[in-house]
C-alpha cells in the first residue's frame, strides 16, 4: 500500500469530525500568534519605553505647552527637558536647546544631564509618561501568555477527544471486519498478531491524531510567523535561517527512508512477541506438564533478542538524524548570528530591543524544528501501523454477501450432492460425498481421524466455499444465501465448549436478548443442566471466569447444549459434544437429545458409537469418502467398517468373538 492512499485513508477516517478538527485548529493558530506576538511586546515595550530616556532631549527655559496649551516637559532645577519623540506634540513657535540624559552605571544605576546628577524624583519624572504604556504593554503581554495557553488547552482537549473517537471507530470497524473473515484467514494468523493490530497499531494511529498532527501544524505556523518577522527585522538573517531548511529537508528525507523499513520490521517482532506469549498462556497446561518452560524461555528469548536489536537499530538512526543534527545546525546559525550583530556593532549601533526579539525569534525558530523532528519517529511509527491496520480492512471479507439473501427459517432439508473440498490445491479432504437429511432427521458421521467429518460441517456452516458440487437448504444452492444469515438457524456444541466471561445465563443467551430468562432456564433444563447450575452460589447470575474454568468439563458442554438449544435451531451440529461427558450425564443427555431434536434436523459427529445408535442415517468416511451408510442396524448386518468400530469399542471379548468360527 502507498504512502498516499494511507494518508487518504487516514484523512477519510478523519472526515466525519472535520469540522472540529478545523476548530480545534484555528484555536491553535490563534493561540501560536498570540504566543509569537510575545517579542514584538517586549521590543516595543524595550526600545520605546524602558531604554527610551536615551534618547535626545531638548531644554527649555519656559516650559512648552502642546497644540491643545497643555503643558508639557519635566521641569528639572530651572530649566525643562522635553524628550525627542514628544516633538511632535508641541506648539510649532516654540524653540529648544539640546540636552542629552546620559546613563552612567557606577555602584549602582546613576543618571546624569548636563553633568549634573538627577535625584530619584528627578529620573522617575523623566519616566512619568512611561509608566502606563509600560503596565499595559505588560499587561499585554499577561494577556498574550493566558490567551495563547487557553487556546492551546482548548484544541489540545479537542484533538485528543476527536483522536479517541476516531480510534474508536477504528477499532470497532476492524472488530467487525474481524468477524467477517473466513476462518480460513485465522488458520493461517496466529491470534497474537491480530491483537496487535487491534490494540497496539491502533494505539500508535491515535498519536498521529493527537501528538503529531497537532505538533506538525502548530509548529509549521510557529516557523512562518517567525520567518515573517525575522524578515520584518533583519532580512539578510532570515535569508540565512532560510538556507538551512534544505539542511532540515535532506535530515527529514533520509530519516524517513531508512526508519520506514525499521518501523515495519519493529511491528513485526511486536506481532511475533505478542503471538508467542499469547501461544504460551493458552498451553500453560501443557507447557508445565511436560517441563517445557526452558524451551519456550529460549523461542521468547530470540524473539524478544530479535526485537531489541531492530529498536536498537532504530534509537541509533534517532540519535544520528534527529535532535542532535538539527542542534548542531543551531549552534553553527548561533555563531553566525553573534559574528553578524558583533562586525555590525562596529559601524552602526543595534538596539537592545531588536538584538533580544532576534535571539528569541532564532530560538523559537529552531526549537520547533526540533520538535518536528522529535515526532518524525511517531509519525512513521503511526504510518507504519496504518499500514498493517488497513491490511486487515483490506483482506476480503467471507464469501462476499453481495448478491445473497437471507432465508427464512428452513425446514432442515440438507442435501449434498457430489461434494468435493481441498484447504489447499488439490489435496482433498472431501470426494465426491452425496447425501440427504430429510427434515427432523438425525445423521451421524462416524470415521477415524482425518476422515473428514468437520470438514463437512464447516462446508455446512459456510466456513469454507465448496471446491466442487453443492450443498442446497430446503432446495436453495447456498452459494446463494448470506452464510451470517444461514448461521441464524443453526445451533452448534463444539467438542471442546468455549464459554466467555460473563455469567452462566449470559453464556447460554449468548448476546441474543431475544433469548428471555425463561428460556434459558427452559433449554438448561432440557439438557439436564439446570440442577447443577441452581447449585452453584450465584446460580444462573454465577459469575464464569475465562474459558470456564472453574467448571468442570462436562459442565461447561451441558452449558454449551443449553446455549445452542436456546437459540431454538433449525438445524443443529453437535461435533464430538459428548466426548467430554461421564457415562451418567451421557445418559440424560441422550434422554434429551431424542426430544430436542423432534423438528430439528441434527448432525452428529461422533467418537463413541453408542451416543448414535438411534440415529436415521450413519454416514462413515474414510478418507474424505463415504464407504457405509445406513441405520445402526443395517451397518451392523452390513460386516464392514461400522461393525468393526463398534465391535472395537464395546472391548476385547466383542473383537475375540467376531475372530472366533461360528
Amino acid at each position: 500500500m502507498s504512502g498516499q492512499s494511507v494518508w487518504r485513508r487516514l484523512a477519510g477516517f478523519a472526515m466525519p469530525f472535520r469540522r472540529h478538527i478545523l476548530g480545534a485548529l484555528l484555536l491553535l493558530l490563534l493561540g501560536t500568534s498570540a504566543e509569537l506576538a510575545g517579542p514584538f511586546v517586549a521590543k516595543i515595550m524595550i526600545d520605546n519605553h524602558i531604554l527610551a530616556i536615551q534618547q535626545k532631549w531638548y531644554r527649555f527655559d519656559h516650559q512648552p505647552v502642546d497644540q491643545e496649551a497643555q503643558p508639557v516637559g519635566v521641569a528639572i532645577d530651572d530649566a525643562y527637558y522635553v524628550r525627542e519623540d514628544w516633538l511632535p506634540a508641541l506648539a510649532p513657535t516654540e524653540d529648544a536647546g539640546k540636552a542629552k540624559v546620559v546613563q552612567i552605571v557606577m555602584e549602582g544605576t546613576v543618571y546624569k544631564v548636563e553633568d549634573r546628577q538627577l535625584t530619584k524624583d528627578q529620573v522617575f519624572a523623566l519616566y512619568s509618561r512611561d509608566v502606563v504604556p509600560i503596565l499595559v504593554l505588560t499587561a499585554g503581554y499577561a494577556v498574550l501568555i493566558l490567551l495563547s495557553a487557553g487556546f492551546n488547552y482548548i484544541q489540545l482537549i479537542t484533538l485528543q477527544t476527536i483522536a479517541q473517537r476516531i480510534i474508536q471507530r477504528m477499532r470497532m470497524k476492524l472488530f467487525t471486519h474481524l468477524q467477517k473473515l473466513p476462518i480460513s484467514f485465522f488458520d493461517r494468523t496466529p491470534v497474537g498478531q491480530l491483537v496487535s493490530r487491534v490494540s497496539n497499531d491502533t494505539e500508535a494511529i491515535r498519536e498521529l491524531y493527537v501528538s503529531v498532527l497537532a505538533t506538525f501544524v502548530q509548529n509549521g505556523i510557529y516557523l512562518i510567523g517567525i520567518l515573517v518577522a525575522l524578515f520584518v527585522m533583519q532580512p539578510e538573517l532570515a535569508l540565512f535561517c532560510c538556507l538551512t531548511v534544505p539542511l532540515i529537508a535532506v535530515l527529514i528525507v533520509t530519516y524517513r527512508y531508512y526508519s520506514s523499513r525499521y518501523y515495519a520490521m519493529i511491528r513485526s517482532r511486536l506481532s511475533d512477541m505478542n503471538a508467542t506469549i499469547n501461544e504460551m498462556i493458552q498451553n500453560m497446561t501443557v507447557v508445565q506438564a511436560f517441563r517445557r518452560e526452558e524451551g519456550v524461555q529460549q523461542e521468547f528469548a530470540r524473539v524478544n533478542d530479535e526485537y531489541f536489536k531492530i529498536r536498537l537499530k532504530e534509537n541509533n538512526l534517532e540519535s544520528l538524524l534527529l535532535r542532535p543534527a538539527v542542534d548542531l545546525i543551531w549552534k553553527i546559525s548561533l555563531t553566525v548570528i553573534v559574528w553578524y550583530f558583533g562586525s555590525r556593532s562596529f559601524h552602526s549601533a543595534i538596539s537592545f530591543g531588536a538584538l533580544f526579539a532576534f535571539v528569541d525569534y532564532m530560538g523559537r525558530f529552531f526549537e520547533p524544528i526540533n520538535m518536528i523532528m522529535n515526532r518524525l519517529a511517531q509519525l512513521q511509527q503511526a504510518v507504519t501501523s496504518a499500514k498493517r491496520v488497513f491490511d486487515i480492512l483490506d483482506t476480503p471479507a467471507d464469501a462476499a454477501e453481495g448478491g445473497r439473501h437471507a432465508i427464512p427459517r428452513p425446514k432442515g432439508e440438507v442435501a449434498f450432492e457430489n461434494v468435493s473440498f481441498a484447504y489447499h490445491g488439490d489435496e482433498y479432504v472431501l470426494k465426491n460425498v452425496s447425501f440427504t437429511a430429510k427434515p427432523g432427521q438425525t445423521v451421524a458421521l462416524v470415521g477415524h481421524t482425518g476422515s473428514g467429518k468437520s470438514s463437512l460441517m464447516n462446508l455446512l456452516l459456510g466456513f469454507y466455499p465448496v471446491t466442487k458440487g453443492r450443498i442446497t437448504i430446503d432446495g436453495i444452492d447456498m452459494a446463494d444465501i448470506a452464510p451470517r444469515a444461514l448461521r441464524r438457524h443453526v445451533g452448534l456444541v463444539l467438542q471442546d465448549p468455549f464459554l466467555f466471561t460473563g455469567t452462566v445465563g449470559f453464556n447460554i443467551r449468548l448476546y441474543n436478548d431475544a433469548v428471555s430468562d425463561e428460556k434459558v432456564v427452559e433449554a438448561a433444563a432440557a439438557v439436564k443442566a439446570d440442577d447443577f447450575i441452581r447449585q452453584l452460589p450465584g446460580g444462573y447470575e454465577e459469575q464464569v471466569v475465562e474459558r470456564g474454568s472453574t467448571l468442570s468439563a462436562g459442565q461447561r458442554q451441558l452449558i454449551s447444549f443449553a446455549r445452542a438449544l436456546a437459540a431454538d435451531p433449525a438445524i443443529l451440529i453437535l461435533d464430538e459434544a459428548t466426548a467430554s461427558i461421564d457415562s451418567e450425564t451421557e445418559s440424560a443427555i441422550q434422554e434429551a437429545l431424542q426430544v430436542l431434536a423432534r423438528g430439528r434436523t441434527t448432525f452428529i459427529i461422533a467418537h463413541r458409537l453408542s451416543t448414535i445408535q438411534h440415529a436415521d442415517l450413519i454416514l462413515v468416511l474414510s478418507r474424505g469418502e463415504v464407504v457405509e451408510r445406513g441405520t445402526h442396524e443395517e451397518l451392523m448386518n452390513l460386516g464392514g467398517v461400522y461393525q468393526k468400530m463398534y465391535l472395537l469399542q464395546q472391548g476385547e471379548a466383542f473383537a475375540d468373538a467376531l475372530s472366533s468360527p461360528h
